[in-house]
C-alpha cells in the first residue's frame, strides 16, 4: 500500500483495515495490522514510534511522537483502533467511499477519522521549522470493549510525560466541540443459585430463575428509582437491567440465573459509593456479584486550564470552544483518572457513529487537522 498523499487518502487507508473488535466477532490480528501500516507511514513522516504491551490483548498500542524539544512540554492526541461490527451495513464496511463531500465506511467517524486528522497533523508538524513542544499520538486499542489499551497507557506510559504535559486530546465524534465532562459506567453480573431437578417433579429442585424474579422486582422498583443523581453538564444517572441468561433445558429445573447490570455514573460518584446502595438494595436476597467493569466520570476540574488554553484555537478555526459534557464513556475517563488534563474533541457527529451508512463530513476531517496542527503550533508558556 503506498503512502497516502493526502488526509483523505489516509483515512481511506485506515478504514480499508478490518478492525472489529473481536468481543464483536471481528478476527483477532485486525488492530496489529492497521498499527503496522500507521507505524511504517509515521517512521516514513520523519516521526518515532513504539509499541506498548496491552494486558489481556494480543493487539498492542502504538505510541507515534515528535520529540524536538528534549525535556519540553508534551502535548498528547489519542484514537482507538477499534469499530463496532460491519454487520448489517448497507455502505461498504471497509471501501471509504467519497460522495457528496463525504466519506463511508466503518469508522470514518467513531474514530479512525480522528485518528487520521491527529497523524496527518503531527506530520505536518514534523515538517516546520519552528516547533515549540513535544508531540504523541497513542492509537489505543480495545475501546469499544474494554478499553483495556487506554488503561495500559494510563497506568504505564502516561506517567513519562505527566511531568510535562499540556494535556491530552482524546479524538471523538464530537464536531470540533470540547466535551470537559462525560459520565462514568460500573458494570457487573448477578447470579442466583438454585437446584436442579427434572421438570416431571418440580418439587426436587430450586429454581433460580423464580430467585432472579424476585431479584429484578427488587431492582426495578428499588433501585433504579433511588438512582437520581445528576451533574449540569453530563445529566442524570442511570441504572439498566440489559441481559438476562438462564436454565438449560425446558425439561430441567434451573440450578443458575444471570443478568447483566448498567449503572452509569455522573462525576462525584464513586464505585465504592455506587456498590454499596446496590447491595442495601439487594440486602436480604441470596445473590452474587462479579465482572465487575469499571470507567470512572471524568469531571470537568480536571481539564479546567487546558480548555482554556484550547480556547482561543478553537475560536479561530469558527468553532463553539464552549465546554460542555456527554453521557457516554470515552477512553478519556482513564487519562483524567491518572490525573492527565483531558478534552474530548474530534470531527463527525456522533449521530453518525456504529450506523449502517456510517461517515464523516471532509470538511469536518480537514478543519479536525487544522485545529490539531495550530495546537501544536501554539507556544509553550
Amino acid at each position: 500500500m503506498n503512502a497516502p498523499t493526502t488526509l483523505e487518502d489516509l483515512l481511506a487507508q485506515m478504514v480499508s483495515f478490518d478492525t472489529v473488535n473481536p468481543h464483536f466477532g471481528g478476527r483477532t490480528g485486525g488492530e496489529e495490522a492497521l498499527a503496522t501500516h500507521l507505524e511504517k507511514l509515521a517512521r516514513g513522516w520523519g516521526l518515532s514510534t513504539r509499541r506498548a504491551a496491552v494486558e489481556g490483548n494480543v493487539a498492542t498500542n502504538l505510541i507515534v511522537t515528535c520529540e524536538p524539544v528534549p525535556g519540553g512540554e508534551w502535548l498528547l492526541f489519542e484514537s482507538h483502533l477499534d469499530t463496532v461490527s460491519i454487520e448489517g451495513m448497507t455502505v461498504a464496511p471497509l471501501g471509504g467511499k467519497i460522495e457528496g463531500g463525504r466519506m463511508y465506511g466503518r469508522g470514518t467517524c467513531d474514530t479512525k477519522g480522528s485518528g487520521a486528522a491527529m497523524l496527518w497533523a503531527l506530520r505536518e508538524y514534523a515538517r516546520d521549522a519552528r516547533r515549540p513542544r513535544n508531540a504523541g499520538l497513542i492509537f489505543a486499542v480495545d475501546e469499544e470493549a474494554r478499553m483495556t489499551g487506554a488503561q495500559a497507557f494510563a497506568r504505564k506510559e502516561l506517567k513519562e510525560f505527566l511531568p510535562k504535559l499540556r494535556g491530552v486530546i482524546v479524538g471523538e465524534p464530537t464536531m470540533l466541540r470540547p466535551v470537559v465532562a462525560h459520565n462514568g459506567v460500573i458494570r457487573w453480573k448477578t447470579t442466583t443459585r438454585g437446584r436442579a431437578a427434572h421438570s416431571s417433579d418440580p418439587s426436587k429442585g430450586v429454581s433460580a430463575i423464580t430467585a432472579m424474579l424476585r431479584v429484578m422486582e427488587t431492582l426495578e422498583t428499588k433501585y433504579v428509582p433511588s438512582v437520581t443523581r445528576s451533574h449540569p453538564l453530563t445529566g442524570r444517572a442511570a441504572a439498566s437491567v440489559n441481559v438476562i441468561r438462564g436454565g438449560t433445558a425446558v425439561n430441567i429445573i434451573p440450578a443458575a440465573c444471570e443478568i447483566e447490570c448498567d449503572r452509569r455514573t455522573v462525576p462525584g460518584e464513586t464505585a465504592e459509593l455506587v456498590l454499596r446502595e446496590r447491595d442495601e438494595a439487594l440486602a436480604g436476597h441470596a445473590v452474587e456479584h462479579d465482572s465487575l467493569y469499571v470507567v470512572p466520570a471524568m469531571d470537568d476540574a480536571v481539564g479546567r486550564d487546558f480548555h482554556r488554553w484550547i480556547s482561543p484555537v478553537l475560536e479561530r478555526h469558527g468553532c463553539d470552544a464552549a465546554g460542555r459534557g456527554a453521557p457516554y464513556v470515552t477512553d478519556a475517563s482513564h487519562y483524567a483518572a491518572a490525573g492527565a488534563p483531558t478534552i474530548v474533541l474530534g470531527p463527525g457527529d456522533l449521530a453518525q457513529a456504529h450506523t449502517k451508512d456510517e461517515w464523516v463530513a471532509l470538511e469536518q476531517l480537514q478543519k479536525a487537522s487544522a485545529v490539531y496542527l495550530d495546537l501544536l503550533r501554539t507556544p509553550a508558556v
